[in-house]
């Protein structure tokens, strides 16, 4: 067999391909030919849990037995994932039978073709083919992962058509940065930022990633838009749709997740209305974040089998508040309060007013994932006094429930 293969991207979107074997290693490559598009036929016995519940979700086809030359008909391709070699060689067999191409996990010398160490940067894929060695070819592949990770800018200009001109057609993507960690924002939310032209950037976004932006990168601070909250909102909508339509890549950076109290929803509405493509980026919301940055989880094994995110922006004697406290003040489970240490007192005797003990365990955390951040433990009914003599300061979290106590050695 010739040491330098011929390499080449295969289209496989709803083109059968045959895997043999259920076990980790199919578990590992089903993945990617699903990605792909592939008509996944999966013959094995037994399958892992993994691969049962992608069958069960009918997002590929499982044949439960053993292997028969049969299942190669039609097919484009076919993975060996089995370490049986008599077993292995039988499929390869089939497949040199019929013509088809067979990549072999037990033995990659007598497959007929080899699987890469792949890398993904959005619309790009970098596959290496380490002439057999698979370790040479992950260390190669890593390294170029991290260069990919670490270049600042778009990585490819886009091709221009003839008649066209390239960044034609902008967009938006309504990105959550997290709770204030910068490592926290997701791998696809830091990548656009690379790619960004115009960054609309919230309050509360980790400053470390704007201190990573290109110099020629417009940042727009939406703290600083000098109106009203109501006007603020419809001028922040009004420069993502004019950014985007003069053909640039808008990020709108939002501390937490786009839609958790981020009004997320107006901004992809306004761009759907001007007819902007907008993606959306869930990013990690400080709701779950905090908590858990305190060693606090919001559900735990009997203690706590649910939890409930509210905000606490408006008091709840107010006709413009639209939750229901004395719902909440019944339930067993855990209670988040998103933006509510200036309502904390009038909150906390409400719950209390409505029945919830005024000894159930309380925490506020300030400024979770970061340097900055503190926590206090207290009870509903002190919680309030306490976030004010300790001097806590927005942004902070409060959670209700035993869960505060539920890791406590």
């Amino acid at each position: 067999m010739s040491t330098n293969p011929y390499p080449l991207g295969l289209r496989l979107d709803g083109r059968r391909v045959v895997v043999v074997g259920g076990g980790v290693v199919a578990t590992r490559r089903v993945p990617a030919l699903l990605d792909a598009g592939a008509d996944v036929l999966l013959v094995a016995p037994e399958l892992t849990p993994a691969l049962r519940a992608r069958a069960d979700a009918g997002r590929l086809r499982w044949v439960p037995r053993r292997f028969e030359p049969d299942d190669l008909d039609g097919a484009w391709l076919v993975q060996v994932a089995i370490d049986d070699p008599v077993a292995a060689e039988s499929v390869s067999a089939a497949a040199a039978e019929r013509r088809i191409f067979c990549v072999r996990a037990d033995d990659r010398t007598v497959a007929t073709a080899w699987t890469p160490a792949v890398t993904r940067h959005g619309p790009v894929t970098v596959a290496v083919l380490g002439g057999g060695d698979p370790r040479r070819a992950m260390t190669v592949r890593d390294a170029i992962r991290d260069l990919l990770g670490a270049r600042k800018g778009p990585l490819l200009t886009p091709a221009v058509e003839e008649g066209s001109l390239p960044n034609a057609g902008g967009r938006v993507a309504l990105v959550g940065a997290g709770p204030g960690d910068p490592e926290l924002i997701t791998v696809k939310g830091r990548r656009l930022l690379t790619e960004a032209d115009v960054v609309v950037a919230d309050r509360l976004v980790p400053g470390l990633l704007l201190d990573e932006l290109r110099p020629d990168v417009e940042l727009v601070d939406a703290s600083k838009i000098p109106y009203g909250p109501s006007r603020a909102q419809e001028e922040i909508n009004r420069i993502l749709v004019d950014r985007a339509r003069s053909g640039a890549l808008v990020v709108r950076l939002k501390g937490g997740d786009p839609y958790v109290f981020g009004r997320g929803g107006e901004e992809l509405l306004a761009c759907a209305a001007a007819g902007v493509p907008v993606t959306v980026v869930p990013g990690v919301t400080s709701s779950i974040a905090a908590p858990a940055a305190a060693g606090i989880p919001v559900t735990h094994r009997a203690v706590a089998h649910e939890f409930t995110v509210v905000s606490g922006h408006v008091a709840p004697d107010s006709p413009a508040s639209l939750v229901r406290w004395e719902a909440l003040a019944g339930l067993r489970g855990t209670l988040v309060i998103l933006m509510g240490l200036k309502n904390l007192a009038a909150i906390t005797a409400t719950l209390i007013a409505h029945g919830r003990s005024p000894r159930t365990p309380a925490a506020v955390v300030q400024e979770a994932t970061t340097g900055a951040q503190r926590v206090l433990r207290s009870t509903l009914g002190a919680v309030a006094t306490d976030v004010l003599a300790a001097d806590l300061r927005p942004p902070a979290v409060v959670v209700v429930g035993d869960v505060v106590h539920a890791l406590d050695s």
